[in-house]
């Protein structure tokens, strides 16, 4: 195994696959390169004498400037290194599309066919908060139940999702979370839904109702606490116990891998994270996407740097513009609030090898591998087109992976090379860029693509991960799923009364 990657022939940098000390020599492209000093995993090294200001270029971009001149060795990190990037950017339409060749296979997986024709890959029970003030209710209601679930074994499980808001909210933040709860309310993972009401907030029941639309009322059902005489928990745990029997008769079946629809997401990044994991996602959504399927890509802030490339993919002028929207407009929500729009890798991702926001951003965007930008969503928005969309989301992890979740994704699919253990309210099936972590957190990692690190053939390694995904839509549990970490989070960003 090769102790370091140069990832593009472009690049001036090359990648330490594992630490290597001070002095030992190594050839990388016929050049005998000598570290002057340690250079720990995952960063990167001069490949040649560089100079004060000189452009640092790892896969084929520039990812910063330095700030004092590094010697042919020398390490190359946050500390010499800094954005090129500032403020707003004017974009043009430059059209650079490639077609993803359709699949001639047919693939499947094993879910639930719901009443109005979509696919989930779980048949849980779900009960839904419009406010905070009644996530104990909620919570009772799902443990009193919990202990009939044998009776019903048609459910996997029943899931109360309690939250801090639905109240005391205004505006736009308002607007956020009834939109994520009614995307929750419609979500095909779920075989039935108790949405608890207590009566007197701002998410009022009757217009929350509104919002949501029509439903299944077999399926969906309703209750406003302060309107129910005596104990209310007794009430919810009837009304579960209707949606329950409604279920009773839930079977999985084969369905085609072009209902399946897959999030993408990243947490907890190092210097491998755009080198293994993320191009595995990337060739994964092309396989996806071939097949007829749709994937997701949000995180709009580790888009900044790279976000060209993903304009270059768009279908047309108009999803074009509403991409420039996108990324303007979080770079606008930064400069309201007085923030740099730049000063995004976290403590984590420097001490795993990720130095500026441009080389965060490249690694980030391969997950949408090469396929053309067909959508563009807002956030709380539901998918309605097939092929890879953008969805407008922050990077923090929960807040994104529930709004992929609620767009409608059935499953989440989160690389990670420093390791997490949440999930949101749909399997979120965690990625090490890495072995050591695959071994060190066998708990939180689902698959392991630093398999490509140790030698594993690319083409084995992609196999077994398609072959990973469909069984995981099949009802193989995630980590996430086992430990029972199943959350959602809601993008706020106003005032609270």
């Amino acid at each position: 195994m090769s102790m370091f990657i140069k990832i593009h022939p472009a690049d001036n940098v090359a990648v330490a696959v594992r630490e290597v000390n001070a002095g030992i020599g190594i050839d990388i492209d016929g050049v005998q390169i000598i570290p002057a000093e340690t250079i720990p995993a995952g960063h990167k090294v001069a490949l040649r004498d560089m100079a004060e200001g000189e452009d640092v270029v790892k896969y084929g971009f520039p990812i910063g400037h330095l700030l004092r001149a590094v010697p042919q060795g020398g390490l190359i990190d946050h500390n010499v290194l800094k954005t090129n990037l500032e403020g707003l950017l004017e974009y043009s339409y430059q059209p650079d599309l490639t077609e993803v060749e359709p699949a001639a296979d047919n693939a499947f997986f094993k879910g639930y066919r719901r009443s109005d024709g979509r696919a989930g890959i779980r048949n849980e029970l779900w009960i839904i908060p419009t406010v905070g003030c009644v996530n104990g209710v909620a919570q009772s209601i799902q443990r009193r139940f919990e202990k009939e679930l044998a009776d019903y074994p048609s459910i996997d499980k029943v899931i109360a999702f309690p939250h801090n808001y639905g109240c005391s909210q205004l505006g736009g933040d308002h607007e956020n979370t009834r939109r994520i709860l009614a995307d929750m309310v419609h979500h095909p993972n779920a075989a039935g839904v108790l949405v608890v009401a207590l009566g007197c907030e701002n998410n009022q029941l009757s217009a929350f109702r509104e919002l949501v639309g029509e439903v299944d009322q077999t399926r969906v059902k309703f209750m406003e606490s302060q309107k129910i005489k005596g104990d209310e928990v007794e009430h919810g745990l009837g009304l579960i116990r209707e949606i329950a029997a409604a279920a009773a008769a839930d079977r999985r079946e084969d369905i085609p891998v072009s209902e399946l629809k897959v999030g993408l997401k990243c947490g907890g990044s190092d210097g491998f994270s755009g080198i293994t994991a993320n191009p595995l996602l990337g060739r994964f959504s092309d396989w996806i996407v071939a097949h007829g399927g749709t994937t997701v890509l949000t995180e709009v802030p580790e888009m900044f740097g790279a976000e060209t490339i993903l304009m270059s993919r768009c279908q047309d002028e108009q999803t074009f513009d509403r991409t420039v929207h996108l990324i303007n407009d979080f770079k606008a929500y930064f400069m309201k609030n007085d923030q740099p729009v730049y000063e995004n890798p976290s403590p984590g991702n420097k001490a795993g090898g990720i130095s500026t926001l441009e080389e965060k951003s490249l690694g980030c965007t391969q997950k949408s591998g090469s396929s053309i930008v067909r959508d563009v969503l807002l956030y709380g928005d539901r998918l309605k087109t097939k092929g890879l969309n953008l969805l407008s989301a922050p990077g923090n992890d929960l807040v994104a992976s529930t709004a992929l979740a609620a767009a409608g994704c059935q499953i989440v699919l989160f690389t990670t090379g420093r390791g997490t253990p949440f999930g949101t309210f749909v399997p979120t099936a965690k990625i090490s860029t890495n072995s050591t972590l695959a071994a060190n957190k066998p708990l939180w990692i689902d698959f392991n693509a630093g398999e490509i690190l140790d030698g594993k053939p690319v083409a084995e390694v992609d196999k077994a991960f398609v072959d990973f995904v469909l069984a995981v839509a099949s009802g193989k549990k995630t980590r996430n799923e086992e430990s029972e970490y199943q959350e959602i989070a809601i993008f706020k960003s106003g005032v609270t009364l």
